[in-house]
């Protein structure tokens, strides 16, 4: 019997992943520049190595993400525009999160000519918990406005401010849950697109000094 995969298991082994592919030459990997096929080379090596060694539910395309029993999703992204796109499933996951937590690679990518290998020096792995994968400008101006006794006149002018996708009779139904459960202060920022744009340079500015949001390596 394999061991279960636990959170805790899931962070020791992506430190160790970054450890080890911080100094791994790569052949596969030389000469490339699409930060898709960077991405998926890691989250194939990651996954293969978790499935072998232990026991979890897989990811698919109905869960949308790699670590449905975790709620965990892999995210792998360059340092040098730390970014990444997401399903998009509501416009709530903009205020009170995406609903799940984030797991994040940052490389850095260099190729060695003389010996025709790439390697991928990982600059940061944090973990993002779920209750931080709001957008930070759009729940600190909520936040504000619940602080200076707004209604949901104020709150529904706020998203209307912001674009958020969503029709009036929405923004009536989010004004009033904010009201009812006040979102926690996000730290992604999240760009209103078919797909969510993730932004990641303020987790990783904040990582280990803000609770929800911790450095793995």
């Amino acid at each position: 019997m394999k061991p279960e995969l636990t959170i805790d298991i899931l962070l020791d082994e992506a430190a160790k992943l970054s450890e080890i592919e911080s100094i791994y030459d790569e052949p596969s990997l030389y000469g490339v520049t699409d930060g898709k096929a960077v991405g998926t080379y890691l989250e194939h090596k990651f996954m293969a190595y978790l499935s072998h060694t232990y026991s979890y539910e897989l990811g698919s395309s109905a869960f949308g993400i790699d670590f449905p029993g975790l709620q965990v999703d892999m995210k792998v992204t360059s340092i040098r525009q730390p970014q990444s796109s997401c399903p998009f499933k509501s416009a709530r996951q903009k205020i009170f999160g995406l609903g799940y937590s984030l797991l994040i690679f940052v490389y850095e990518k260099s190729d060695n000519s003389q010996s025709r290998t790439a390697r991928l020096t990982m600059q940061h792995t944090i973990f993002v918990e779920k209750n931080r994968t709001a957008d930070y400008q759009m729940t600190r101006g909520i936040l504000d406005i619940l602080k200076n006794d707004g209604n949901t006149d104020d709150l529904i002018a706020f998203m209307q401010d912001r674009n958020l996708p969503v029709d009036d009779i929405e923004a009536l139904n989010i004004a009033e849950d904010i009201l009812s459960n006040p979102p926690v202060q996000g730290y992604l920022t999240i760009s209103n697109a078919l797909q969510w744009r993730l932004q990641y340079s303020r987790v990783i500015q904040q990582a280990g000094d803000v609770a929800g949001i911790s450095r793995v390596r």
